[in-house]
């Protein structure tokens, strides 16, 4: 009889701790993204903003950790029940598992009014509660609607389009309305309609659901996409009770997304029924202003006012003659001439030739320097003279000079 035991049907097979490290990491990358719900112990914060906790119950535990990138989405309140969504991690430095967390979000009514409260208190120090609130318009070239992919709520907001105006351009963007991505899938269907311009408002639409459901419409990232938005946003949530945060933040809050629908779409039957009114009131103002012409024109002289219209005519062409005459090519040329005339008149005056035809001489020296004193020359110098006919030499015989001071 051959005795054996079960390590040598089973041998052990001999592997090196990097590829012992290396295989329990990929078989945790199958597992793939998680769920967990559990209690929030000791948690902390690193200086770089990273988060650590411990996620325990009655019998078990977790060490779960989160980038700084989403602490807005990780509450972590010791003692506080949660909900974590994440995927799990080997760190083979340390031969530690622990799980990477996405969200974590509150469970139960007062862990969620809690986490609620804060956000609001974050928002309102922001003044995204009391900021001025865009008009909705009334005839928007397209509405926008963010909802989820369940029929009823599109349903809802296609029967009002149908109703009020059928065809209206309508654009949907369906997206995770609820549970773990639901916050992230909003605020990036918002920046897409808000991206678009023929797009003039925008419905958020939910068709209701308990407090952990609508957490995501408390969301503090979807509060500040919905106040970022250049386009108005009207919540449309459709829930009772306690209200999300949106609605503090939107532009405008109705009950229901059917009400949201009959808030935005314009009715048809309505438009016409005011365009009839409008042209029946033009057409009224112009009779009355056709007839009131009528009458006056009734009452008017024609005569006289044929006359008198004659008579500003002609006191028009007078002042045109008159400006016409003014600015004739002649009468310029013949001002011009004048101005010549006279500049030419003074230039005359002020000639040199002038002063000698008076009887006065200039006085020169050989070198023809102008002789102004009597200091300026000596006895016996010969000297130039002109006058107003001509010029001649002379020799200086008697000087005498005049003390002017």
């Amino acid at each position: 009889m051959t005795l054996f035991s079960a390590s040598d049907a089973n041998p052990a097979r001999r592997v090196s701790l990097v590829k012992l490290s290396g295989e329990i990491a990929r078989s945790l990358a199958g597992v793939g993204r998680l769920v967990v719900e559990g209690e929030v112990h000791q948690p902390s914060r690193r200086p770089g903003g990273r988060g650590y906790f411990t996620l325990r119950d009655r019998v078990a535990q977790i060490p779960v950790t989160f980038p700084a990138a989403r602490a807005r989405r990780c509450r972590t309140v010791a003692g506080e029940r949660v909900q974590v969504t994440g995927s799990l991690e080997w760190v083979s430095q340390w031969g530690k598992l622990q799980l990477v967390a996405e969200e974590v979000v509150p469970v139960g009514a007062g862990a969620v009014a809690a986490a609620i409260a804060e956000a609001r208190e974050r928002l309102r120090a922001d003044g995204l509660l009391d900021r001025p609130r865009r008009r909705v318009p009334r005839l928007p070239q397209t509405i926008g609607v963010v909802c989820g992919s369940e029929a009823a709520v599109r349903a809802d907001i296609e029967s009002v389009v149908a109703a009020r105006f059928p065809g209206y351009p309508m654009e949907f963007l369906e997206v995770t309305v609820s549970g773990s991505g639901a916050a992230d899938s909003i605020v990036f269907a918002l920046g897409e309609l808000d991206a678009r311009p023929e797009v003039d408002v925008i419905v958020l639409a939910r068709g209701g659901g308990d407090a952990t459901q609508l957490l995501p419409f408390s969301d503090e990232d979807v509060c500040r996409a919905i106040g970022a938005c250049g386009t108005p946003v009207v919540a449309a949530i459709g829930h009772e009770g306690d209200r999300p945060l949106c609605d503090e933040v939107a532009d405008l809050r109705c009950g229901t997304p059917s009400i949201a629908a009959a808030a935005v779409v314009p009715n048809r039957a309505e438009l016409h029924a005011e365009l009839d009114r409008l042209s029946m009131a033009a057409v009224t103002r112009l009779d009355r202003a056709i007839d009131g012409a009528t009458h006056r024109l009734a009452g008017v002289d024609r005569g006289k006012a044929a006359r008198a219209g004659v008579e500003r005519a002609g006191e028009r062409l007078r002042r045109s003659s008159t400006r016409l005459e003014l600015l004739h090519p002649r009468r310029q040329v013949a001002e011009a001439r004048r101005r010549l005339d006279a500049g030419h008149r003074e230039l005359e005056a002020l000639s040199p030739r002038r002063v000698l035809e008076r009887g006065y001489a200039v006085v020169r020296r050989d070198d023809g320097a102008v002789i102004r004193s009597a200091d300026a020359v000596d006895s016996g110098v010969r000297v130039h003279v002109e006058v107003a006919s001509g010029s001649f030499g002379a020799i200086v015989d008697d000087i005498k000079t005049e003390d002017v001071s």
